[in-house]
């Protein structure tokens, strides 16, 4: 707990670009929360190297990412905004941990199975490890909360697992974080296969909408979505392309479902579709300005990267000093 608050912990891959899905699921949600709790939120880049990266590319689209996170309303001041790869304690305390997590758990994760499976030529020990890793960052900053999707949940257990095991042999030690359980963000799914998520790493551009989308290409993404030959703007799961469009209308404009169905009662698709790339150019629209903005003042972003990293090695150092000492290594003299 930091000045009386809570501690809330998450982060986002430095690789592809960020989703409307992103967006309205997660990042919108978490510009509300610096109020109630003690916020950190990486940019999780040593994640991101599981898979092999063009390192240019890795560190623009870093430094994309903590743009948006600004953009988005995510505020520097009263949230710890920064790199992975600039606080040491991660690594640090993911190999003591790794000492402390047995081959069985990590057999059982079904992410490694699945990346394992899409990169066969590069399954690696980061790879394996990788709940490790992601335990270490939010055990690291003592969070008592982490929001986390459905795929992310085994990867939380594992970490619960990991603290209690440490603090039944140490004492207590680390917070043991619980899920997040509060504004469920809207789930968007992909606009040409609606029964799945909309993901930056979706090989079918088309299947998703991203942050820095023009309004052209948007709209030209709405009008290509899938729908039916039902002809009927219903919200129902016998129309999963015509659900995800009210999902994402409903989001963009704080309306209900059936507010959307009433509105578009009589209408055909083509309407509609115009209206979802109508709404979503406009929710967009004021994040891109931003950006825009933000990208040109080079200085203000780098004094976030150096205060954030600053701060998130602070609280970072008295975890980890705690850990080390407890595990038996030398005193730093310092």
């Amino acid at each position: 707990m930091i000045n009386d608050k809570k501690v809330l912990f998450s982060g986002m891959q430095a690789t592809g670009n960020l989703t409307l899905g992103n967006y309205l699921g997660a990042l919108k949600n978490w510009i509300t929360l610096s109020d109630e709790y003690e916020c950190f939120y990486s940019v999780v880049d040593m994640h991101s190297i599981t898979v092999r990266q063009d390192p240019q590319i890795l560190r623009k689209r870093a430094r994309a990412l903590l743009t948006l996170y600004i953009a988005a309303g995510l505020d520097p001041e009263k949230n710890c905004i920064y790199y992975q790869s600039h606080v040491s304690g991660h690594a640090e305390l993911s190999w003591i941990l790794n000492c402390y997590t047995y081959m069985g758990e990590l057999n059982r994760m079904t992410q490694f199975k699945d990346k394992s499976a899409k990169h066969a030529d590069n399954i690696n020990a980061g790879l394996f490890t990788y709940p490790v890793l992601m335990a270490s960052d939010i055990l690291l900053f003592q969070a008592d909360v982490v929001p986390v999707g459905i795929d992310q949940m085994q990867h939380l257990e594992l970490t619960r697992d990991i603290a209690q095991r440490f603090n039944s042999i140490y004492g207590d030690v680390f917070t043991v974080p619980e899920a997040y359980i509060g504004k469920v963000g809207a789930k968007i799914m992909s606009l040409q296969d609606p029964t799945k998520k909309m993901s930056k790493s979706d090989e079918n551009p088309n299947g998703s909408i991203y942050l820095l989308d023009d309004p052209d290409t948007i709209m030209r993404k709405c009008k290509r979505a899938v729908t039916d030959s039902e002809a009927q703007i219903l919200y129902r799961d016998e129309q999963p392309g015509v659900k995800n469009l009210i999902d994402i209308y409903c989001a963009c404009t704080n309306k209900t479902a059936d507010e959307v169905v009433r509105e578009f009662a009589g209408k055909g698709y083509g309407d509609f579709k115009t209206a979802v790339g109508e709404v979503i150019v406009s929710v967009l629209k004021p994040l891109q300005d931003e950006v825009a903005r933000l990208e040109k003042d080079k200085v203000y972003i780098d004094s976030i990267i150096k205060n954030n990293a600053e701060k998130a090695n602070y609280y970072a150092t008295k975890t980890l000093c705690k850990v080390q000492r407890k595990v038996g290594f030398p005193d730093r003299i310092r």
